[in-house]
């Protein structure tokens, strides 16, 4: 085959980055393009190498960012440039996916292809809703079907008459829109009237919503509650089940939509965390970092490094830029020489210990005012300190060193900008939905968060990391609810704990 290019068929599972499979994982990390739809976990766009594209083609009912011969052309011409291409697909590809077609398309264009499973929310949506599909005490079948067929068929294929009377649960998708029909059908076709159904809107993540009954009054439940797709809908004795292995909306924070605002590269750990916790995370960086100005500047900082008597990192992103610059200089670690070495917080020495660095000074309170007050206890008058930081920190670390006697040189090591891409589409999100919480993990991401523009959503509560992030929350007329006792991501995910705990 000519043609050198690949495209993968990928199910991105159902919605919780957990039930994504390692062959997904690797895909996504290799390809040269992404194509995903609405339904993937837009964490997922994290793992893509640098450079990569990426092409949003979701589809919603009457709102259809690409139509499917627009994604069948546009999968088949990227594949024929040679690119690693992934087609990212929420659940699995060939349950009611399209990725038949898809598959079809690309074979008849004669380029390679691959399929990769996933996770089908037509099984872990009943699951995370604590409704086994199988059981032995109610039954021994599974029958899937779809509740939304091709328009242009005219006549329904299914027969619901023969699903009436078919043994086991039965498990529908995309139906939401044909309940009341698609009910009554099977009503009318002999199902009890009082037969238990069970319907998970957005199964597997935070936003997940659970609501049960009949199929006699299902669709006025329904209705009621407003209930709308995407969702996956379960029937037969095993919903029952539910009251007793209900276990993911039982979680702590289950209920609460909570914003990220930090980093694309950083919010990860946050997010996984509150999702942990059962938290509707939504990752909305406003800030990201880039190389400094003066880049000249931060090579002379790095090649000098091991001239000084002590380091000291103001923050992770610090670290990270510093030793992308050591190593391309040096190959050995040893070059750096033996400095001691100061951080502001766990979280920057944590960075550093992936480098296999430890660390010789940490103060007890994670802010700037706090490492100079640690460096009070240290004999530093007429030692060399290289300060690494972002162009745009406080002056306090070089001010407090200087006051104390110390011979002290900045190493810009990166710069941060505002984030101007939303591939996620959190922005709207957040205009159409609100949240619960909005957390800040600097000032910066609180200057940037307003430079957006955005309504403050009504009821929402500010969560600040520390005393600086709150201070530049107050100048914005907002007061945070709570600023973290320890000013580093566990302490602000302790607070946030403590907030949600109250409410």
């Amino acid at each position: 085959m000519k043609n050198k290019g690949i495209c993968y068929l990928v199910g991105a599972g159902p919605g919780d980055l957990g039930l994504v499979t390692l062959r997904a994982k690797e895909c996504v990390e290799a390809a040269d393009v992404v194509i995903y739809d609405a339904l993937s976990s837009p964490e997922i766009l994290r793992w893509m190498k640098k450079g990569a594209d990426k092409f949003y083609v979701g589809k919603r009912a009457k709102d259809h960012a690409l139509s499917q011969d627009g994604i069948n052309d546009l999968i088949v011409e990227k594949t024929k440039e040679g690119k690693n291409v992934v087609r990212l697909k929420g659940g699995d590809p060939m349950i009611f996916g399209r990725g038949g077609e898809e598959a079809a398309e690309l074979a008849e264009a004669g380029v390679a292809f691959e399929i990769v499973p996933g996770i089908s929310s037509s099984i872990a949506g009943p699951a995370y809703a604590g409704i086994p599909v199988t059981h032995r005490d109610h039954c021994s079948q599974l029958t899937i079907f779809t509740g939304h067929e091709d328009p242009t068929k005219g006549e329904s294929s299914i027969d619901y008459k023969h699903l009436a009377n078919t043994p086991g649960t039965r498990v529908f998708l995309m139906g939401v829109a044909r309940l009341r029909e698609i009910a009554s059908s099977l009503v009318k076709g002999g199902a009890a009237s009082e037969t238990p159904i069970a319907l998970v809107r957005w199964a597997t993540t935070g936003s997940q919503k659970t609501i049960k009954g009949t199929l006699a009054d299902i669709a006025d439940i329904a209705e009621k509650a407003d209930f709308k797709s995407p969702a996956v809908a379960v029937i037969g004795d095993v919903v029952n089940e539910r009251e007793k292995i209900n276990w993911f909306e039982k979680r702590p924070m289950f209920g609460k939509r909570i914003v990220v605002t930090r980093t694309r590269e950083q919010s990860g750990g946050l997010s996984r965390e509150l999702s942990a916790l059962g938290a509707d995370v939504v990752e909305l960086p406003t800030i990201r970092v880039e190389a400094p100005t003066d880049r000249e500047g931060f090579a002379e900082g790095v090649a000098h490094a091991h001239e000084y008597d002590w380091l000291v990192f103001s923050s992770p992103n610090g670290v990270e830029r510093f030793f992308d610059g050591f190593f391309a200089i040096y190959e050995d670690a040893r070059s750096l020489g033996n400095p001691r070495i100061a951080v502001i917080g766990q979280g920057t020495a944590k960075k550093l210990k992936e480098y296999r660095f430890g660390v010789d000074l940490i103060p007890e309170e994670f802010v700037a005012e706090g490492l100079v007050k640690a460096f009070e206890k240290e004999s530093i008058e007429n030692l060399t300190m290289l300060w690494v930081r972002a162009e745009e920190a406080r002056d306090v670390i070089y001010d407090g060193l200087i006051a104390q006697g110390a011979i002290v040189d900045e190493c810009k090591a990166y710069k941060t900008v505002p984030e101007t891409e939303d591939p996620t589409g959190a922005v709207a999100r957040l205009k159409d939905d609100g949240a619960d919480l909005i957390t800040f993990t600097s000032a910066s991401t609180v200057e940037n968060f307003f430079k957006l523009g955005l309504p403050w959503p009504e009821g929402c509560a500010a969560g600040s990391i520390g005393p600086v992030t709150s201070e530049a929350l107050r100048k914005q007329g907002v007061e945070p609810a709570f600023e973290a006792e320890k000013h580093d991501i566990p302490g602000l995910v302790a607070a946030i704990q403590t907030w949600a705990g109250g409410k």
